[in-house]
């Protein structure tokens, strides 16, 4: 690919920021139809150019097409239909009861747009998290420029190509290049933006958007832990968990970042996730370069970040359970299980977002507390149990952006849960009627009669009656 653009045309940017902005302008009387109609042409036109983006997806990552529609084309897909189908009553009014000192009054929540909106993409899920939020921004009715990673350039490239010859540009443009790019376009006033990355860089978005008091939402990550207590169906979680850990080699902002599994049931599982890790990506019993069921990291740079953090365990008396080939040309890294992994290794104090896994023992629920509230809150907590009192003490006394018991990952796919942090882990909930509302303005409309109103005994003059009626009202209303 061409190098990576470090900026802009500046007046290029400022005219369509401007063209954007006149759109949403008319797009806040558009009827729901239409919406609802582009919605359908481009679901249609995403299945046309499903092998486009496969393609693309496979040149940066080596994935599997089959993972691609599963990861990457689907999710976005299921967002469109499900949008389309619920559309209508997601915009219309709200009726609000008036309370007795509001009566004559009749309220309802209007949903408006918030107007142009900015949708900044990752690099690991390159179409889903870039395409997925772009459903929500225009069922609410607003416009949108798109800046996807630069580390992704195939992907990207193909992002910019479909979006050029499916949208305008007025109504939704696209921009590549580096960080630098993102900062020229933070510095304008955009009614909303859309950031998905790291707690680090999601910190500078919030703070460039407090300049023009623009509106976050925040998909962030972190140290996403899965519990496993002796209850559990260890081979059940075996599965899912080598199904949520090593889809897309493990960066996914949800997989399992860490393992907490009792210790009588430590040895067992470990056995357990070592046979179903290789019967689902290997291929005749290994998993090697030649294996066609899984994909690679993303680039150098990230591979060694891996490396730096596999090598800080094992300095530190880390045990390796399973491991095999690794290829620094290829970005190929098995699969590595890890045991006896000190907190205080990068393993267990930063984010992995790559195929290392490292499992820890525990006794008693509270050591499990005690672990996962000593970090930040993640993004998701897992939970392996057959016993509601454990599920419930660690729902309780922890906190996480989103939950799942006896699965991994599957809550992200859900259409009609909310998908967010919390915190470190992100601000703002997408997916759904959720994402919908975080593109939309919720605009309370209150109509007052004519003649007479119950707010004329609340006006001066304050006489002794007013007095007396304000003060019973501040007592019992």
């Amino acid at each position: 690919m061409s190098l990576v653009a470090t900026a802009v045309d500046n007046q290029k940017l400022l005219a369509v920021f401007e063209k954007q902005k006149k759109r949403s302008l008319l797009l806040r009387s558009e009827s729901i139809g239409e919406r609802r109609k582009r919605l359908a042409e481009f679901e249609k036109f995403l299945l046309k150019n499903k092998n486009r983006v496969s393609e693309a997806i496979f040149k940066d990552f080596k994935k599997p097409q089959t993972e691609s529609d599963i990861s990457e084309i689907y999710p976005v897909l299921t967002e469109i239909r499900h949008t389309s189908a619920h559309l209508r009553d997601w915009t219309k009014p709200q009726k609000i009861d008036a309370p007795l000192t509001f009566l004559g009054t009749r309220s309802e929540v209007r949903y408006e747009p918030k107007g142009v909106c900015l949708i900044i993409a990752p690099w690991n899920f390159p179409v889903n998290l870039c395409l997925g939020p772009l459903i929500s921004c225009l069922a609410a009715g607003n416009t949108a420029v798109i800046k996807p990673s630069e580390l992704t350039a195939h992907t990207s490239q193909l992002i910019a190509d479909l979006v050029s010859e499916f949208f305008d540009e007025d109504l939704v443009a696209v921009f590549q290049g580096d960080q630098e790019v993102s900062a020229q376009l933070l510095t304008l006033p955009f009614d909303h933006i859309f950031f998905t990355g790291s707690p680090g860089v999601g910190k500078m978005v919030m703070k460039a958007a407090a300049e023009n008091l623009a509106s976050v939402t925040l998909e962030l990550g972190g140290k996403s832990p899965a519990i496993i207590d002796e209850t559990a169906s260890l081979k059940d979680a075996a599965r899912r968990i080598a199904f949520g850990k090593f889809l897309n080699n493990g960066q996914t902002c949800i997989a399992p970042d860490y393992i907490l599994v009792h210790e009588k049931v430590m040895a067992k599982f470990i056995d357990e996730l070592k046979k179903v890790t290789i019967a689902m990506f290997g291929e005749q019993g290994t998993i090697n370069e030649s294996s066609p069921n899984y994909a690679r990291v993303v680039n150098r740079k990230h591979f060694d970040r891996l490396n730096k953090i596999l090598q800080d365990a094992l300095d530190k008396g880390a045990k390796m359970e399973m491991s095999g080939p690794v290829n620094k040309d290829t970005h190929f890294i098995h699969p590595v299980v890890l045991t006896d992994v000190g907190l205080d290794t990068l393993a267990m104090q930063e984010e992995i977002f790559g195929p290392i896994l490292p499992v820890i023992p525990f006794a008693t629920v509270d050591q499990v507390t005690y672990i996962v509230n000593a970090k930040p809150k993640p993004l998701a907590l897992y939970i392996f149990t057959n016993q509601k009192s454990f599920r419930e003490k660690i729902l309780e006394q922890t906190s996480a952006g989103s939950v799942g018991v006896n699965d991994c990952v599957l809550q992200f796919s859900h259409p009609n849960l909310p998908f967010g942090g919390v915190n470190n882990s992100g601000i703002g909930k997408s997916h759904g009627r959720y994402g919908f509302l975080n593109f939309s303005n919720e605009k309370p409309v209150l109509r007052q009669k004519r003649g007479f109103s119950m707010a004329y005994l609340m006006h001066p003059p304050y006489t002794q009656f007013r007095k007396k009626l304000v003060g019973l009202m501040v007592k019992w209303f």
